[in-house]
């Protein structure tokens, strides 16, 4: 079997997978500090990541129409641009109002990143590859996710302002991408109408309602109780500092990262229904465990716990949508699953900012509780199972 993370073109989509987690993932640690030096509160700091997502809730579905209609390149190369131009533009930040717009700007360019990385595996890879390509994808995500914060925080030592340097790297990767990089592109055929037609169907089964809602609930988890008040947790109960905070989400994504390389192997011997359910069940491990820990080393464990659910999780409902959609309409489909993606991450920091101001930190991670047991029971009731047989060579019939 070739080594799939040796392709050419699969790197260039980890590339860009790091790059739609960078926007957020780099400033985690440095929340604290950007909220004392450009004096927001913690009911609004969540303000800052809100408004670099919005721009993907308004521009998903117009992302993936552009990215079927014209070719996934065309979209892909300005948005890393607008990315990297106006992520450094942060740095100069002198007020509230001047970071919030940049930040907006930023999200306009991060919008498509995570729609066209997913959409790109579909095309270039099927069966078994794809559910690989997407592990190994994942694997690079959870690097991203954890090295971001670790490098974040350092940067944060120098001042909040620092992390907003990283978004440059987005610059020559869009021009590495525009002259090197080999990917299929959708061939236009029948009008409009019908091209939204056929993809509305498909987007209506069981099957991709339920994932669609699966994805909806792990982002509400991920930005709310995670990325926006771990830290905050981290700094008011234990006076963490950045560098520490980056440290933590390391663990997560260190553990993320192990769950996706093996994501292949697993879905052929447990199948992809047993290990959304396996996810569930750890994100409620994570959400009962983080608010109680008596100390930093106690809050490690729920934080492995909450690393193995996301390694499961996402390459695993990734997988799943890029193999219910063709070319022709894959671009729209993974496109939908983005704009939910972006709601979430947009409304879940408001959301638990106005259940931290009326209930307090422990009542946040209580809401992440409810939404793993939703996870939960679309995972038992709502997701067909694609186990397959067992008889392969990397789960041998027992």
């Amino acid at each position: 079997m070739r080594r799939l993370y040796l392709d050419k073109n699969l790197q260039f989509i980890f590339g860009v997978t790091l790059m739609a987690v960078l926007g957020v993932s780099s400033i985690i640690p440095a929340l604290p500090d950007i909220m004392e030096g450009l004096s927001f509160t913690p009911a609004t700091i969540g303000l800052t990541i809100a408004v670099f997502t919005l721009p993907g809730v308004l521009l998903a579905p117009l992302v993936g129409i552009l990215a079927d209609r014209l070719g996934r390149k065309v979209v892909l190369v300005p948005s890393l641009f607008l990315f990297g131009g106006f992520g450094f533009a942060c740095f100069f930040a002198q007020s509230v109002t001047q970071l919030l717009v940049l930040r907006f700007c930023q999200g306009v360019g991060a919008a498509p990143l995570g729609v066209l990385y997913g959409t790109m595996i579909g095309d270039l890879y099927e069966g078994r590859e794809r559910g690989q390509a997407m592990g190994y994808n994942s694997s690079v995500l959870a690097m991203g996710t954890a090295g971001f914060p670790a490098l974040g925080g350092f940067l944060a030592l120098l001042g909040w302002n620092w992390p907003f340097l990283l978004p440059l790297v987005a610059i020559p990767l869009g021009l590495a991408i525009s002259t090197a990089m080999d990917t299929p592109e959708p061939r236009i055929s029948g009008s409009f109408k019908q091209y939204l037609s056929t993809a509305l169907t498909q987007m209506k089964t069981r099957q991709a309602l339920s994932l669609f809602a699966t994805t909806l609930l792990t982002f509400v988890i991920l930005y709310g109780p995670i990325v926006t008040y771990l830290p905050l947790l981290l700094d008011l109960r234990f006076h963490a500092s950045p560098a520490s905070i980056g440290m933590i989400f390391l663990v997560a994504s260190g553990f993320s990262g192990l769950a996706s390389f093996q994501l292949g192997r697993l879905a052929e011997c447990f199948g992809q229904k047993a290990l959304l359910g396996t996810a569930a069940v750890l994100y409620g491990l994570a959400m009962l465990l983080m608010p109680h820990a008596p100390g930093m080393w106690q809050v490690i464990p729920p934080v492995i716990c909450f690393g193995l659910a996301q390694g499961l999780n996402i390459p695993t409902i990734m997988t799943m949508l890029t193999s219910l959609a063709p070319m022709e309409q894959r671009g729209a489909f993974m496109a939908a699953n983005g704009l939910l993606l972006r709601l979430a991450q947009t409304v879940a920091p408001l959301v638990m900012g106005g259940i931290y101001a009326l209930f307090g930190m422990g009542a946040v991670f209580l809401g992440g509780l409810a939404c793993a047991a939703a996870l939960l029971g679309l995972a038992l009731f709502a997701t067909r199972n694609t186990r397959p047989e067992p008889n392969t060579p990397e789960c041998p019939r027992r």
